[in-house]
């Protein structure tokens, strides 16, 4: 850690004196899997989708149903053969018991339950990518909390420093060793690094909030997270970047899995150029009342047949052309669609590595900055101890200081946003969700 002196000051950007810290990147990541809303809403239609395909499985096999008629005629029937008695009943109860088995319906149900498991792989796919991007939702706050950390300390040490120096100009002033302008411009300092204070404490506060709110715990939960001072370099190319893009984002498998699904459907739509059959098998019993056994006017009680029934449409005015017209369109839009996200795929990656690119290579320059700007504090403060600067020169140097340390800061964690950013862009998260869960 860093140690920088003001006289009796030893103002240290660091968290020595923070409990104990109980939450690591990999914890937050899990956590945040469970508790995320949008990841169970996902799970939820992958689940639908899985019910969808065993009920369009389902509409494959024979249906088995059953009825009950009762019939009260205005009176009963008789023949004009006086031998043979009534014909009809007043009162007719019939039961029906039946097995259908579609034998060919235009190719419609087997389109049907492809469309489904091809729902139902697009449903996994988006669960997936809900993952990825609450993986990446984790580290982004995981990192901005970090962040808004280190500024708050940097901040609380620059009051710290401040209020030293302004006594130290004060009791200068007092024995005639510093002007009144130097003494004004001290207070003044210190005046608007209070007001900075209030900024980064209100800044770090609404990172805890966001943190807690990620993981779903009551907003004012104390947050004690495992620093991450080291970072890996960026070590793959831009080019090398896109073409993993290329391959692993699964928002392409999803759109290829949306043009299966299109194409299905123009398959689908033609259904009705064909006829449609079916065989189904009946078993009847007749009856005079609700046992259905028979009884007077009815020559068999119970009897069965199968029949097959053929049916087709074979003009509707061209509806079934425009059908099909339509789903072609909706396919030529998905191929279409394809194209457009490579293209948002291929800009989001760019993006992302020249983020990373720029604030690792700001991190490289600020490092070098900071030893430079505490020799500097330093040499000023011995001067002005010896009244060969002035408290302006000190209050330079302090300034400068806190501005190295708030640069590097933000570059160290905008550098560790950055690379999940790119992670989330190329599909690879760089933590294993399935470990993590």
């Amino acid at each position: 850690m860093p140690f920088f002196w003001l006289g009796v000051v030893v103002p240290t950007y660091g968290d020595e004196n923070t409990a104990p810290p109980d939450m690591d990147l990999e914890k937050t990541v899990a956590q945040a899997l469970e508790a995320n809303i949008s990841a169970q809403i996902s799970k939820q239609r992958t689940r639908a989708a899985d019910a969808v395909v065993k009920a369009r499985k389902a509409e494959l096999l024979p249906t088995f149903s059953t009825q009950y008629n009762y019939t009260r005629n205005d009176e009963p029937r008789f023949s004009v053969i006086p031998t043979v008695g009534v014909v009809q009943p007043e009162d007719e109860y019939a039961w029906v018991t039946s097995v259908t088995q579609p034998l060919f319906t235009g190719f419609a149900l087997t389109n049907q339950y492809r469309l489904a498991r091809m729902g139902l792989d697009a449903a996994r796919l988006n669960e997936a990518l809900v993952h990825q991007d609450i993986v990446f939702d984790a580290k982004r706050v995981y990192f901005l909390l970090l962040q808004a950390q280190k500024l708050e300390a940097v901040a609380q040490e620059a009051v710290t420093m401040l209020e030293a120096q302004t006594e130290v100009a004060v009791n200068y002033h007092e024995v005639g060793m510093t002007p009144l302008n130097d003494l004004l411009k001290t207070k003044v300092e210190l005046a608007n690094a209070r007001q900075d204070l209030v900024a980064a404490q209100n800044t770090l506060e609404i990172a805890r909030a966001d943190f807690n709110l990620l993981l779903r715990r009551p907003i004012g939960t104390p947050v004690t997270p495992v620093d991450v001072l080291d970072y890996a370099p960026l070590s793959r190319t831009l080019a090398e970047c896109l073409k993993t893009a290329e391959r692993g984002r699964l928002e392409v498998a999803v759109a290829d899995v949306e043009i299966r699904i299109r194409e299905k459907e123009v398959t689908l739509a033609k259904k009705d150029y064909y006829p449609t059959v079916q065989v189904q098998g009946n078993y009847y019993r007749l009856g005079t009342d609700w046992q259905v056994d028979g009884g007077e006017g009815i020559d068999d009680s119970s009897f069965w047949d199968i029949q097959a029934q053929a049916r087709w449409d074979f003009w509707q005015w061209g509806k079934t052309g425009h059908g099909v017209a339509e789903k072609k369109s909706n396919l030529a839009e998905a191929r279409l669609s394809r194209i457009r996200l490579l293209d948002n795929i291929q800009r989001q990656v760019k993006q992302a590595w020249l983020k990373a690119d720029e604030f690792e290579k700001n991190i490289a320059t600020v490092q070098s900055a900071i030893a430079q700007a505490r020799e500097g504090f330093r040499i000023s403060e011995a001067l002005f101890k010896e009244q060969m600067a002035t408290s302006t020169d000190v209050l330079d140097a302090r300034t400068q200081l806190s501005e190295t340390m708030t640069r590097y800061y933000n570059a160290l964690y905008d550098f560790q946003i950055a690379v999940a950013a790119l992670d989330r862009a190329m599909g690879q998260p760089s933590i294993d969700i399935a470990e993590a869960q």
